[in-house]
């Protein structure tokens, strides 16, 4: 079972300009803060929570965002949950593919719960390959 969670809101990951286009800049600056809270002596499992988020992020943009946060895979040994609203499940689910395929331990869940339930299974064989291959020296 995850020792802590922290719950992250949209407003604190996902920064939109006025006219509602993703400000790319000041989401990267907050993704660097996430990263650096996640590190990897912390044992944190995290829940990127969007419900209340009012704007809707293309696939371009969370594709964007899913890469930029690649970059500090490495920092992230605990599960990712993207909580959000049914009708926007596709665009989460989308998102967590990118960020899987870079490396991390990402699912969406539509309510907290399925993410708690989430958390406390027993990591599966692959993904505790992951970790392992994470802790080696990169060649």
């Amino acid at each position: 079972m995850p020792a802590h969670i922290k719950i992250i809101h949209a407003h604190e990951f996902i920064k939109v300009t006025p006219d509602g286009q993703l400000d790319i800049v000041e989401s990267k600056k907050l993704l660097l803060e996430i990263a650096l809270f996640a590190g990897p002596v912390n044992d944190h499992e995290i829940v990127l929570d969007t419900r209340k988020m009012h704007s809707v992020l293309t696939k371009t943009e969370l594709w964007y965002l899913a890469k930029e946060l690649s970059k500090f895979h490495n920092r992230f040994n605990h599960k990712i949950a993207v909580i959000c609203p049914v009708e926007r499940f596709d665009y989460a689910g989308f998102f967590s593919i990118c960020s899987g395929n870079n490396g991390f331990r990402i699912k969406a869940f539509t309510s907290l719960g399925e993410a708690m339930e989430w958390f406390i299974e027993e990591p599966t064989l692959s993904e505790q390959l992951k970790l392992i291959s994470k802790e080696l020296p990169q060649l």
